[in-house]
């Protein structure tokens, strides 16, 4: 029997991370629809915002399938949902990877960062992992750049590491922390100095 996974909710200092909701699909197909996210993130670029419902109600299945739910970022300033949040390909008491999406309109200001500290806490604090990876492609050099900020150690490149929905190979870079990582001295010290910034 699979297993039903709580949908957590977090709080930030810019940020109210929840559960998205179907009303949330709006905002989420502003960016959704764009070439220059999409594949980026793995998907195709939704065509209509009945697109976007569907991936909506995809993503708050599941967590009755044995993965975990996909989370919506909203902005608390306006109360609008600019990303999603995740810890995708779980694997239980083990790993998962980190994944997260960011309308372009709100890039820049540390949002996919101040979010992500969140996840490797649940990951780690709630979930027991003992690792967490994140992948992107080696042009993605936002994304590369929010793993440094996370301190994720960097494992190399996969060559033809990640094969796109269209059936084209890209390289990309792995980073990864583990459970013994992310309880050390070192990096505790380091959360605490970031808690005064993002507000963990």
């Amino acid at each position: 029997m699979k297993k039903f996974y709580n949908v957590p909710y977090f709080e930030t200092k810019n940020l109210i991370i929840r559960e998205i909701e179907l009303s949330d699909a709006p905002f989420f197909f502003r960016y959704a629809c764009r070439d220059d996210v999409g594949p980026y993130a793995g998907w195709r670029p939704h065509k209509t915002i009945s697109d976007t419902k569907a991936v909506i109600s995809m993503f708050r299945q599941k967590k009755y399938e044995g993965q975990l739910p996909t989370l919506a970022i909203i902005l608390k300033e306006f109360n609008v949902m600019i990303g999603t949040l995740e810890l995708h390909s779980y694997e239980p008491g083990y790993k998962a990877e980190l994944g997260y999406s960011i309308n372009p309109d709100y890039a820049n200001f540390g949002f996919a960062t101040e979010a992500s500290f969140k996840a490797l806490e649940w990951g780690f604090r709630e979930l027991g992992l003992s690792r967490i990876e994140c992948t992107m492609y080696v042009n993605n050099l936002a994304s590369k750049k929010v793993c440094e900020k996370l301190r994720l150690n960097y494992e190399g490149i996969r060559k033809k590491g990640y094969k796109l929905y269209d059936g084209t190979l890209h390289d990309i870079y792995a980073y990864a922390i583990t459970d013994d990582e992310y309880y050390s001295k070192e990096y505790q010290e380091f959360l605490k100095e970031e808690k005064d910034i993002y507000g963990l």
